[in-house]
Parts: structure tokens; sequence; C-alpha cells
């Protein structure tokens, strides 16, 4: 179900033809907790239940049970010049794969690196918040603790 146009086949050398789909699906994550057997798409406007599942099998091999496609409706918004502006409709699809099949949104910015980045972040927090709290007590010891820090320098 494409509408591009391929060249007519001609008589002679063989011809390479490669045929591209004008869909396109987009995996997002879901606002609400849903099953782990169902996800979710952003999709082309002209696509249909049917053509989704095709799709899905066709190109990833992934087998769908059933699928629900719904538009979101864009939102408008009113900049306060005297004009409003609406963003354009979005199609959903949901796809519900088998029962023993599951999928988890990967978490595509948490690694090892990171982690321990965020040790040594907490760590040299608790660092600051030691040295600050004896700053604290020592200007509290002394005869001067009514006075700015920055002033006994």
């Amino acid at each position: 179900m494409s509408t591009r146009w391929y060249p007519l086949y001609q008589r002679g050398n063989p011809q390479l033809r490669v045929f591209l789909s004008n869909f396109w699906l987009k995996l997002v994550p879901p606002e609400k907790k849903q099953p782990k057997n169902i996800v979710k798409f952003h999709c082309s406007m002209e696509m249909t239940r049917m053509d989704v599942k095709n799709y899905l099998e066709k190109i990833y091999n992934v087998k769908s049970i059933h699928v629900r496609t719904r538009i979101q409706l864009g939102k408008f918004d009113n900049k306060n010049t005297g004009y409003v502006v609406k963003d354009d409709d979005i199609k959903l699809a949901y796809v519900v794969l088998p029962r023993d099949q599951s999928f988890v949104f990967p978490d595509v910015f948490v690694t090892e690196d990171t982690t321990k980045e965020k040790e040594d972040e907490n760590e040299h927090l608790e660092q600051l918040r030691k040295g600050y709290q004896d700053y604290l007590t020592f200007n509290k010891q002394s005869e001067r603790f009514q006075l700015p820090g920055w002033y006994s320098i």
C-alpha cells in the first residue's frame, strides 16, 4: 500500500528495486501504568490497525494479538498575541503482545558510569555537609559568633 512511484520494469539487465514504506512507527513510553504486554506507538495518520500489525510482523518479526488505534487531539495554545495555535493531531496505536511476551520501556540514560558518578556526587555532598557543620560549631564556640564568617578572614 505504497504511493511511491517505482520505475517500470524494462527488459534487459536486472534492475535493483527497493520498496520503501510510507508508514512509520515511533515507540513511546506510556503515561499511565499498563500491563507488560501492551506497547504504545505513535504512527502515521494513514495507518490502519491491519497496517500496524503487518508492519510489526513483516519488518520486526513481532507477533501481535490485537491492535487498537485512536487519534489524540493536538493541544491549543493562546500565545497572548491575538491568535490561537493548534498542534498537529497524533495517531496512537496500542499493540497487545502475546501473554508470554512482555515489554519494558528501556531506561536509556541509566548506566554503570552514571551510578558511579552519583556515588561520587553523594560522597562529595557528605563532605560539604560535614565541613559546613564544622564551620557552624567553630563559629558558635568562638567569641565572635555574632559576626559573619567572611568578617573574620
